[in-house]
């Protein structure tokens, strides 16, 4: 496994561009497994858990072509309905094949998903509803076996909280049901519009997606499309946070400013200078960081992919800060590796009261899941000496490149094997 090492005190400045969204391209590579044909998708990001679901495809039958940033996906049929462990077990998404292969082809076995340990993140919700579309259901052996006889039938689901694969997995279905399926309570994020946006080009009858209503009127069959995938927002803010923890200026391009407005709030309230362009931020440190208070919601909430990152900002503000988590219940695991840097942090059920210190110093510390990465090392860039993160292949499922681009921007980060 690699570790990652940072110099710490270094002042970013530059310009970097945003790849395409993990959470968007992973449902949309999902899709393919709705109907026949061939796909072209740009602005696919180079991240570990693409890669997984490109696997995933492949052995159920798809011909997968990859140069850069460009897929070419051709789904002449099936080859199995079977998702294996063996692929899917360090990626919570895989779940995302369990609608398309139930609803194309009739059958879907897709492993219990695996992923990040922030907490227990129930697919009941999915199956649910799915049931509610006439799919029968049975959990052995860690799969979950799910088949249907003819079509899925269409259905009023309620989801009892917002739920994003969720309801990207029940829209996925339902295109190909018989009648009209409504969606309440759905989750409106930008990467759940994305989804729907390429369905629709591929003849998915598809309203209301970015709300909390969405309507899907079934269509009997699905076509090739070419699509681009959107910005990455919580590589966008990520960024943002590196160029104001290190007191620098730091101009992010190619990425949705309108897709992240709780952060941009929170940070010029923290006291950090941003210029809003149509496809750009830029971000400068005006003066010294003053706390603020943090609640994660559902979008358009501040998003819980965030806050991580922000505690390491507010770790350097000024005054005391309340970060609180709504929607993962064990999403602090990364404040005892802050501890270990000099934070002053106490965790209080599910609020992290952060009070800000002077500096944070080097420290070996580990990543427990891919956001905590991205936090210990946003600490890393501004702590005095030497931080030595571990197990940073977490943060390989989800960022592209981190160290090259954070070394643009003027880091001194290397890569290198754990020592033993």
């Amino acid at each position: 496994m690699d570790c990652m090492v940072l110099q710490g005190g270094r002042r970013l400045t530059g310009e970097v561009s945003i790849s395409g969204a993990k959470n968007a391209a992973l449902p949309i590579l999902a899709s393919i497994l709705l109907g026949k044909g061939t796909s072209t998708l740009t602005n696919v990001p180079a991240v570990r858990d693409v890669l997984t679901m490109s696997k995933v495809l492949t052995h159920l039958g798809a011909s997968v072509e990859a140069r850069g940033d460009r897929y070419t996906i051709t789904l002449p049929g099936v080859a199995s309905c079977q998702a294996p462990y063996e692929l899917v077990k360090t990626m919570r998404a895989s779940v995302l094949a369990l609608g398309p292969l139930l609803a194309r082809w009739g059958e879907a076995i897709v492993a219990l998903p695996g992923g990040c340990a922030i907490g227990a993140r129930p697919i009941n919700l999915h199956l649910a509803a799915l049931e509610k579309m006439g799919a029968e259901i049975r959990i052995e052996h860690g799969n979950v076996h799910a088949c249907v006889r003819g079509r899925l039938k269409s259905a009023r689901i309620n989801f009892d909280i917002p739920t994003v694969t969720g309801t990207e997995n029940v829209m996925m279905a339902a295109s190909l049901a018989d009648g009209t399926t409504v969606l309440e309570n759905a989750a409106s994020e930008p990467e759940v519009s994305d989804l729907a946006s390429f369905l629709i080009k591929r003849g998915a009858r598809i309203s209301g997606a970015g709300t909390d209503v969405i309507t899907i009127d079934g269509v009997p069959e699905l076509r090739g499309a070419d699509h681009e995938i959107v910005p990455d927002r919580v590589e966008t803010g990520t960024y943002l946070i590196a160029g104001a923890i290190t007191g620098g200026e730091v101009r992010v391009v190619r990425c949705r400013p309108d897709h992240c407005d709780a952060l941009l709030a929170k940070l010029q309230e923290a006291g950090v200078a941003l210029k809003v362009e149509k496809e750009a931020i830029q971000v400068r440190a005006g003066g010294p960081l003053r706390a603020v208070d943090v609640k994660t919601l559902p979008y358009p909430g501040f998003p819980t992919d965030m806050q991580a990152q922000m505690m390491a900002l507010m770790a350097l503000a000024r005054g005391s800060s309340v970060i609180t988590e709504t929607v993962f219940e064990s999403r602090f695991l990364h404040v005892l590796e802050l501890q270990r840097m000099g934070a002053d942090i106490r965790i209080e059920g599910n609020h992290s009261v952060v009070t800000g210190v002077e500096r944070l110093s080097g420290a070996p510390v580990m990543a427990s899941d891919l956001r905590a990465s991205a936090c210990l090392i946003l600490a890393g860039l501004a702590a005095e000496g030497e931080t030595r993160v571990s197990r940073v292949y977490h943060l390989d499922r989800g960022y592209e490149r981190l160290d090259a681009k954070l070394a643009g921007l003027g880091a001194q980060v290397r890569r290198e094997a754990e020592r033993v």
